[in-house]
């Protein structure tokens, strides 16, 4: 009778959970506009037989026509193709760093706020790295480690891991001296225990929304990095490397810096959207009321207040 109970309030609060996500505007836009970035990458060039290698000297820095809807580049390859060939990799380097990242940063957050040797020695490991900008740590490692796609994802992990680590720990540290982590402690629950069933389940809600700006970060850092030659190295298609090439021929070809940076501000614009969607869905009071429709919260935004809180 307890366990049907229980199952139901757990079934209630998925219930709950799943219905303020539909009712999310933020949350729905942002996974619709990265839902269809990822699917023009992955089945437009094969459905259209897009080819990014293909080089056409004759049609060079040609403008967007039906034969090439987005403009040639100035090499005389197929500018669409490059562009969704480079959400492909930008979106297939920025998962793989935030997957690394958050799960090293887990691990080496919760160790440290269980043991205060770890402490001292991972988290100055962290301030140390944390002291240097993320791009120019992340230009450093990459120069170091070499031009490369594996290169560049070992170097972006150690860029975002103390971040995360450091969040976790501070939110690992508030859970030890929660009512029900000192009930688990009295009844000689061990350490390993505590974290697996205690600690891990309660930092997953404030991971999910670091996650998704720890990705709209990676996408632009690699982008920067692609940009300065750090990065993807070319020919692979990269929205930086695209970025780079269209830097020399602006002047003619204005469409390849237009068309690559609006695909990247698209991208990262969706991911902050889903990061705030999730935060108003992990803490309902840091965004608006379910009820409130969207002219009342258009109104809000447009009438000024009054000393009292109201509107005028």
């Amino acid at each position: 009778m307890a366990t049907t109970r229980i199952n139901d309030t757990n079934s209630g609060r998925s219930r709950t959970v799943a219905f303020r996500a539909m009712r999310n505007p933020q949350l729905i836009i942002g996974f619709g506009m990265i839902g269809g970035m990822a699917f023009a990458a992955a089945v437009l060039p094969h459905l259209l037989g897009l080819d990014p290698q293909a080089v056409d000297p004759l049609n060079r820095l040609k403008a967007p026509s039906l034969a090439h809807f987005l403009g040639t580049d100035n090499f005389g390859r197929d500018l669409a193709a490059r562009i969704l060939a480079g959400a492909s990799t930008s979106l297939r380097l920025a998962a793989s760093v935030t997957l690394l990242a958050a799960a090293i940063g887990v691990a080496v957050g919760i160790l440290a706020s269980f043991s205060r040797l770890l402490d001292h020695v991972l988290m100055r490991i962290c301030d140390g790295l944390m002291a240097i900008p993320a791009l120019l740590l992340a230009l450093a490692l990459t120069a170091t480690f070499g031009p490369k796609f594996s290169n560049l994802l070992i170097a972006l992990v150690i860029v975002f891991v103390p971040g995360i680590a450091r969040l976790v720990r501070a939110r690992a540290l508030a859970l030890r001296s929660e009512t029900f982590v000192e009930a688990a402690v009295a009844m000689g629950a061990s350490d390993l225990h505590i974290m697996a069933r205690h600690i891990f389940p309660n930092v997953l809600s404030i991971l999910a929304v670091q996650v998704t700006f720890l990705f709209a970060e990676t996408i632009v850092i690699e982008a920067a990095l692609s940009f300065l030659g750090a990065g993807v190295p070319p020919p692979a298609p990269s929205w930086g490397n695209i970025l780079y090439d269209g830097k020399a021929a602006i002047a003619k070809a204005p469409y390849m810096v237009l068309f690559a940076s609006t695909a990247m501000v698209m991208t990262v614009v969706g991911l902050t959207l889903i990061g705030d969607g999730l935060r108003d869905l992990v803490d309902p009071r840091s965004g608006p009321q379910p009820e409130a429709s969207w002219s009342k919260r258009l109104l809000r935004l447009v009438l000024p207040c009054t000393k009292e809180g109201e509107r005028e």
